[in-house]
């Protein structure tokens, strides 16, 4: 695993002084250092702690559960507006890095700590089922009560995807196309 970390590393072509810096932060608190969904990722026993997602415009350092800490020096941005737990600290060049390498540590301390207490992020409630979702629901018990077995996320991702169609028409389609998938239990992607 550690070679496929290493040629990970060697083969991101942007950030490269950045990605050294925090990994040398990252190892230096303590993490131990993994491959995960083709990406860097940092962990502290069997907890996922913090990943390193590079991106056009910034070096994105991805704390899985960032909205359980506390940020007084402001430095996590919300990961999009779907997101609820997962927050980011988005890096610009090593200065940065160098200048917020307590803070960064500060966050790592704090995010194992919510990990070892099993602290979760408090659900916001289920998720807002579009019409033609729940009018299909109506009239397919099965099709509810499959809906019903999938998992929040897959659910909402669900909601999500045939929801954000602007046209009725469009959204129809959407019910028709992910019944199936709902019904043998998958989630949108599995």
């Amino acid at each position: 695993m550690a070679d496929d970390v290493e040629e990970w590393f060697a083969s991101r072509k942007r950030w490269q002084p950045e990605l050294a810096a925090v990994r040398e932060v990252f190892l230096g608190a303590g993490l131990a250092e993994q491959l995960k969904w083709r990406k860097a990722c940092y962990t502290h026993g069997d907890h996922n702690i913090v990943i390193l997602q590079p991106m056009k415009a910034h070096l994105a350092l991805m704390f899985f559960k960032g909205a359980l800490l506390a940020d007084p020096k402001g430095l996590l941005h919300d990961q999009g507006p779907n997101s609820r737990s997962a927050k980011r600290v988005e890096i610009h060049d090593v200065a940065e890095v160098k200048a917020a390498t307590k803070a960064i540590r500060a966050l790592v301390r704090e995010a194992v700590a919510a990990a070892e207490a099993g602290l979760e992020v408090e659900p916001t409630g289920g998720p807002q089922i579009p019409d033609e979702l729940a009018a299909r629901f109506g009239r397919e018990p099965k099709l509810a009560a499959a809906f019903a077995e999938l998992t929040p996320g897959r659910q909402r991702h669900y909601c999500m995807h045939i929801g954000g169609a602007k046209k009725t028409e469009t959204r129809q389609r959407r019910v028709d196309q992910c019944a199936p998938r709902i019904l043998a239990g998958k989630g949108l992607r599995d």
